[in-house]
This record gives C-alpha cells, structure tokens and sequence, in this order.
C-alpha cells in the first residue's frame, strides 16, 4: 500500500509568543494532533515523535495499525490488539505530568502503557474510573461526577508522589500517592498485547516535571484541539 507522511507543521503558525510542548525542556515525547503521521491506506504505521527525542510510535503489522481520519486515530481492538510502540523506552522515575485527548468506546482498556515491561499502564477501567500501575503498584482514580467521553485528561506526579488526574481542565479530589518508575512504549496496549485499547487517541504529551504552569498550558492546549 502507498505510504504518505502527514505534516500541518502547527508550530510554524503558532501565534508569536504562544506555549508550545517544546517550549518545555522536561518534554520527553510528543505525539501531536495530525503531525508526522505516515499511512498505510488509510491506517497509520507511524506517529513521529514531535519532541526532539525521536521516540516515534510505530507499527509493522498491518492488522494492528489504528485508523486514521482529520487528526484522529481510531483503536478497534475486535479482531486485533492495535496498538504504536517504541524501541525507546520512556521511564519517569520522579515528577510526571501526562496530557491526552481520547474519546475511550470499552472499558478495562489500556489508553498508554509498556508492551516490554509488565505492570505499566494507564487504563480505563470503567465508565468512570482510571487505573494506573506502576512498578507493579495500583491506584484507581474515580471521577467527581459524570462519566468519559470525548475528553482531554491530563494526570500528574509532584515531588511527593502525589498523583492528581484533570478531566476537560477540572482537577478530580481523589489525589493518591504512587511512587517508582513509570515506563511507557506503546499506545493502546500493555505487556503482552493485553487490555487492548478501543476508542479514539488526537494527541499524547508526556514531561519529566510538574508544575502548575505546565498543567495550565498543557490543559490549555489541549482544550482546543
């Protein structure tokens, strides 16, 4: 099948002096809304990383790559587990903070995870609830109100491991803590091919750091996506 790199080049049009991803030096990788995507027909083989780290989201089997359409990509994991991973390996032992955009379809669903390295992810549990492992350690996060949707979450990590979650901009009051390293290669899968995802992903930003400002402007971001 023809394969065809995608490219709206956002940076280059950014208003002068408006926040961008790679403004922040904590940026570790960057998989931004319809920017380097190459397809395969009408499905993607590869989400290039826009951060300047080259971790790049790819995938070879054609069964597996997720579908494509205006910026969005579609996970249907009915037949099979379709999934991006990385050789890289992304690993946030400290502060973290995590902004997506998904619209998840099931539940007991991995959005971001580690398909290499067990107990690793960020899942949609149910309708209303996130679960995050890390290092084999689990906290669930509960939503105030409301259930999932077409939403932009971002979830963070401060210096004493306390874990907060926003949906559309709103921080949850569940704030458990969870300590050790946080490793990610894949979208929409966790090791081995397990709880694939099914629903939606637009764009995935992932920092080493936390701060208040970061949040405003990646909640900012991602708002207007």
């Amino acid at each position: 099948m023809l394969a065809q790199r995608l490219g709206l080049s956002i940076n280059s049009t950014r208003p002068l002096g408006a926040w961008s991803p790679d403004d922040e030096a904590s940026l570790e990788a960057w998989y931004q809304k319809g920017e380097g995507i190459t397809l395969n027909g009408s499905d993607v083989s590869e989400w290039a990383d826009s951060s300047s780290n080259g971790i790049d989201m790819v995938q070879a089997t054609a069964n597996e790559q997720p579908a494509y359409s205006a910026g969005v990509l579609t996970f249907d994991p009915t037949t099979y587990p379709q999934n991006l991973q990385t050789a890289s390996q992304i690993s946030l032992s400290g502060q973290f903070t995590v902004g997506f955009k998904c619209n998840p379809s099931a539940f007991n669903n991995v959005v971001i995870g580690d398909n290499t390295t067990t107990n690793e992810f960020f899942k949609f549990t149910t309708t209303s609830q996130m679960r995050i492992k890390i290092d084999g350690t689990t906290i669930n996060i509960t939503l105030d109100s409301g259930t999932w949707g077409d939403d932009y979450l971002v979830v963070t990590r401060d210096g004493s491991n306390v874990v907060r979650l926003w949906q559309n901009g709103v921080v949850q009051s569940t704030t458990p803590t969870l300590s050790g390293t946080s490793d990610i290669d894949a979208l929409g899968v966790r090791a081995t091919d397990t709880n694939p995802y099914a629903g939606t992903i637009s764009e995935v930003q992932i920092y080493s750091s936390y701060s208040a400002a970061l949040v405003a402007n990646v909640n900012n971001r991602l708002s207007n996506l």
